[in-house]
């Protein structure tokens, strides 16, 4: 019965992981009403999702407003340039809809192909820029590159973050229920959960675990790592198809480090 209330319960720890993605999705949705800040509040989101997923310490709105404000233009240009291409994209489905000719079949393949490319892109930018310092070119680069490299788990990724939109609009009973769901906690889920995956991909690029407290998370810590890119991800590849395999057993992996690609790159 002393056990029962314990604050170590397993009980007491799910409800408490549980109100603190509440406590963040509602501070999500609140930053995002803008539309121009999506950029910065998914980031933030992220920011704090993968401290969660980390078992790092922390206060959740005081993290959140942190990385909401260090990484405001940074993630605001890239959220412009996120809708640009969505734009850009719409306007390809419909031009190719209406096409006729020989080229219309090599449009039907290309156009889609770039879609899901920029699809998987979309899937890491947000992550990268919440964990690691870089330029926005290189952020957006190594968001990229870790993609490809990291196939297998970018299509787990794709399934926990597509899936639960489709789920959302099966029937009328799931709308209704999914639109609560969502805005209730829907979107700190899905992002705790893309999380555990991220702090895996992620400590493949991060050098040997240091302690760093709450305070200085989001500051230099850590040493460029442009040099390590190509051993790295030449090693992670194959270890990844073998990894995706055991998805139900994700485990926590280490938290700080170095995010792929050129030019100076350091772990917030």
């Amino acid at each position: 019965m002393r056990n029962l209330f314990n604050m170590d319960n397993p009980v007491f720890r799910f409800l408490s992981r549980l109100a603190d993605l509440m406590i963040l999705n509602i501070i999500f949705l609140i930053f995002s009403l803008p539309i121009v800040t999506i950029g910065a509040s998914s980031t933030a989101l992220y920011y704090v999702a993968l401290k969660i997923a980390a078992n790092e310490e922390g206060y959740i709105f005081r993290s959140f407003w942190k990385s909401f404000r260090e990484n405001f233009r940074q993630a605001t240009i890239i959220w412009l340039i996120v809708l640009g291409v969505f734009l850009v994209l719409g306007l390809d489905f419909t031009i190719m809809n209406n096409m006729t000719g020989s080229l219309v079949t090599a449009f039907r393949v290309l156009i889609p192909a770039g879609a899901i490319l920029f699809f998987f892109f979309l899937l890491y930018v947000f992550p990268t820029l919440a964990r690691f310092s870089n330029s926005i070119a290189n952020t957006a680069r190594n968001a990229f590159i870790m993609s490809i490299a990291h196939l297998p788990w970018t299509l787990l990724l794709t399934v926990i973050t597509v899936g639960s939109a489709l789920i959302t609009f099966l029937n009328g009973y799931t709308i209704v229920y999914g639109v609560l769901f969502w805005i209730m906690m829907g979107f700190a889920v899905i992002a705790y959960l893309n999380s555990k995956i991220f702090v895996k991909i992620f400590a493949r690029y991060m050098p040997e675990e240091t302690e760093v407290s709450d305070e200085n998370w989001t500051l230099s810590d850590a040493e460029p790592a442009a040099e390590r890119i190509p051993e790295v991800i030449a090693e992670g590849q194959a270890a990844d198809v073998a990894e995706a395999a055991e998805t139900a057993g994700i485990s926590e992996s280490g938290t700080e480090g170095q995010a792929a690609g050129t030019g100076p790159d350091t772990e917030r």
